[in-house]
């Protein structure tokens, strides 16, 4: 198991290496706490918005955004300090935008693969039918998990 999680984790540094320097669009912190998801979410998309991200670009950044704070609030806050925000960072890399969320917890994402009747597990499912990437990556203070979208083509 620990080499699989080693093989992923040089997939995706080889995947989301950021040799292109990237343009930061917005960056905001937030409580570890549910109330603040709709904040997160309205974020990203208004970003990609104002950024003038091609047609359905700022709707699905919105949606894959709220899949990984979810995730993050849910798996990723557990266990750490209240005062531990999760942090969220839009940037431009080129013709893609990418959106790094960021908490405080070193526990990795797992792709699941729901059955048909589950309520959870789907979200780093659709992250992936959706994005033209995603991955994550160990960071000093706890994880990034990202996405990448073709946004301005």
């Amino acid at each position: 198991m620990n080499d699989a999680l080693k093989a992923h984790a040089a997939l995706t540094d080889w995947r989301g290496a950021r040799s292109r320097p990237a343009s930061v669009l917005g960056e905001k912190w937030i409580p570890p706490t549910g109330r603040c998801l709709a904040s997160a979410r309205r974020f990203v998309r208004d970003v990609a918005a104002d950024w003038e991200a091609a047609e359905d670009v700022p709707e699905v950044a919105e949606l894959l955004a709220s899949e990984l704070v979810t995730n993050a609030l849910t798996h990723g806050a557990q266990g750490v300090s209240a005062a531990s925000g999760i942090h969220i960072v839009v940037t431009r890399e080129q013709e893609l935008i990418a959106v790094d969320v960021y908490d405080s917890s070193s526990a990795l994402p797992r792709l699941c693969r729901a059955r048909h009747l589950d309520i959870r597990g789907r979200g780093l499912a659709i992250v992936e039918t959706f994005s033209r990437d995603w991955g994550w990556r160990i960071t000093p203070c706890g994880k990034s998990v990202w996405f990448q979208l073709l946004a301005w083509p």
